[in-house]
């Protein structure tokens, strides 16, 4: 008989099957002592048996077919009546239930192995499972795998146990086993739930691994080829793999280029910044792709600042699937942004129009309340403060209470009323540091966006030298640093932050543009712009800082040229105060006025433009 050594526990619950048990945090494996031999028990009466099960929390009413013990699997199974093996199934379950699943497993293992039945070979797994006790588990899914070498159900325990104990290098052969054994139409299906099944192992490389040599067959099958490349991309990935997943793509895409797995690798590379998944992603979308697909593209356009491509996208699924709420909610944001107020409260419209029809189990309650905090900006911006409080005062989740104070704080600003304002965002909750940074945070941008600069500067600092390695703080700084003046400090920040990340193309832009814009270093800052604008390719923003260096430096055309494009790309106040003064150099001033009454049509209030204006002497 086998044996074993469990650590005692009391289990109440029936034979709940190991994918529950993963689903709760994995396996857990216990090491133990030396194994304690549990003699063959002796046959005792069935009446002692049942009295022993009438005084335990094992006899319970009628089962469910949740409840079935192993008792009565082994009736419907339909051993040989043995009486022996019915009352060590019997003892097996008694003892487990009134707390020594050591015995109870011992028992079960051994009749399974008598009766060869795999119920019973699973109940001995769960029971191992149950004590968190994933080797002797392994040690039952084994024997039944050797015992029904056929069987998926004994495989895939195998598979799912080895993944949990992170023993992913012995995980290659079931796992080809499992997809050899499913039907063709399901197949796909299991593929591409394969990075989810490794999701928590911790050497996600030897998992890539071990997947790959896995997936061999598929590999080479015409019909699978695409997909199991796309899993092995993953697989790659999540092991910090990239240029290996750009790899996996590319045979993907050889195999079957409308492959939709192939887009979502694509993207989920683009988002880490492999921008040459890009051509990947556009290919894809030339083939009238789902409009979850274009979503999916535009939040990531977003990510990377990426506007105006974002809202192109945007707009297309809205074309393609009007009844998406989401893509409405998002495009307003944008185009609120834009300053296109109008078209965002006609686009929020929609969104609300939408999500009325849907009903609360479509909107969730987060989501409306961004499109109420969303309605409130517009309505600020359209200088209609009370619509604004109206729209927060729809607001009823507290969980929300930041996003809310903090436009409460705006309308109070907007109303002259500061000091309000700046109290109001003090009261809010911080009972953490990061709740603490963000609400240091929201003071500053209100002080930013009323031009209270030298206060945002002293603030933002504070939260600066609490942490002095993020880059986007000391960025933001940085720019805080040029508007008061503190032209050495805002260098020495930004060239901090290109030494500790070479990729942050904002550093090398805004110091190539500060450079230009003062006439200082010009041959300089060209390169710094042109760095910038090889990190980030066809950014309308840095082009206007190319386009101003080339100025600064003589070349109009070229400064033209470069202006006309990132305007055409992304109309914008600044750009058009650029442009507008190259045309006026050249002696085109009704170009000039009209690009100028078009920066202003676009936001009335941008610095940049009114200062140009005022310089050259132009009023409308």
């Amino acid at each position: 008989m086998a044996s074993a050594k469990l650590r005692r526990v009391t289990s109440t619950s029936g034979n709940s099957g190991i994918c529950s048990l993963f689903e709760q945090g994995g396996v857990h494996v216990d090491y133990y002592g030396s194994m304690e031999h549990i003699h063959r028990f002796r046959l005792i009466p069935l009446t002692t048996v049942l009295a022993l099960a009438a005084t335990c929390s094992w006899a319970q009413p009628v089962q469910t077919a949740k409840q079935k013990t192993a008792t009565t699997d082994v009736a419907e199974e339909g051993t040989p009546a043995d009486g022996n093996l019915f009352y060590e199934v019997l003892l097996g379950e008694v003892t487990t239930r009134t707390g020594d699943p050591g015995a109870g497993y011992a028992l079960m293992l051994d009749a399974a192995r008598r009766s060869h039945s795999s119920q019973l070979y699973q109940r001995a797994a769960d029971i191992a499972l149950q004590s968190r006790s994933g080797e002797y588990a392994l040690a039952a899914a084994k024997a039944w795998q050797e015992d029904h070498p056929q069987s998926r159900e004994a495989n895939r325990y195998v598979l799912q146990i080895l993944i949990a104990l992170n023993r992913v290098s012995e995980t290659a052969a079931p796992l080809q086993q499992l997809i050899l054994q499913a039907p063709a139409p399901g197949k796909v299906g299991i593929l591409s739930a394969i990075p989810q099944m490794y999701g928590r192992v911790s050497d996600k490389a030897a998992a890539a691994r071990a997947v790959q040599e896995a997936l061999k067959a598929e590999i080479a099958n015409p019909s699978t080829g695409a997909a199991a490349w796309i899993t092995v991309g993953r697989m790659r990935l999540a092991a910090g793999d990239q240029p290996g997943s750009l790899e996996s793509l590319a045979k993907a895409q050889a195999i079957d280029p409308a492959h939709e797995g192939l887009a979502r690798l694509a993207l989920e590379l683009l988002d880490e910044g492999r921008n040459e998944a890009k051509p990947f992603v556009t290919h894809f979308l030339q083939q009238q792709p789902a409009p979850e697909i274009r979503m999916l593209y535009a939040r990531v356009l977003l990510a990377q600042s990426q506007f105006t491509e974002a809202s192109d996208q945007l707009h297309r699924v809205t074309q393609d699937k009007p009844d998406m709420a989401e893509a409405w909610l998002v495009l307003a944001s944008l185009q609120m942004q834009d300053q296109k107020l109008t078209l965002a409260a006609e686009s929020l419209r929609k969104f609300m129009d939408i999500a009325q029809a849907a009903g609360d189990t479509e909107i969730n309650q987060r989501i409306m309340t961004q499109a109420y905090v969303l309605a409130a900006q517009i309505a600020e911006k359209q200088g209609d403060l009370k619509a604004a409080q109206g729209w927060l005062d729809r607001i009823e989740s507290p969980n929300d209470s930041f996003s809310v104070q903090r436009q409460r704080a705006s309308i109070l600003a907007k109303q002259g009323r500061m000091n309000e304002a700046r109290a109001l965002l003090k009261e809010l909750p911080g009972s953490n540091a990061e709740e603490q940074r963000m609400k240091l945070l929201a003071e500053v941008q209100l002080l930013k966006e009323h031009n209270q600069n030298e206060e945002a500067f002293q603030l933002q600092g504070k939260a600066l030298n609490e942490s002095p390695e993020d880059n986007d703080l000391a960025y933001d700084q940085a720019m805080l640093a040029e508007k008061t003046g503190r032209l050495d400090v805002m260098e020495k920040l930004l060239r901090q932050v290109i030494a500790r990340q070479p990729d942050y193309h904002h550093a090398y832009n805004a110091l190539g543009y500060s450079l230009a814009d003062r006439g200082v270093r010009l041959n300089e800052a060209k390169q710094l712009i042109q760095k910038a604008l090889d990190l980030a390719p066809g950014d309308p923003f840095i082009t206007d800082s190319l386009a101003w260096a080339e100025f600064r430096l003589g070349n109009k055309a070229q400064a033209q040229q470069l202006l006309q494009s990132a305007f055409s790309k992304k109309p914008d106040a600044e750009i058009a105060a650029h442009l507008g003064e190259v045309f006026w150099s050249q002696g085109n001033t009704e170009k000039a006025k009209a690009i100028w009454k078009e920066g202003l049509r676009l936001s009335p209030d941008n610095q940049t433009l009114k200062e140009t204006l005022k310089r050259l002497g132009v009023s409308f």
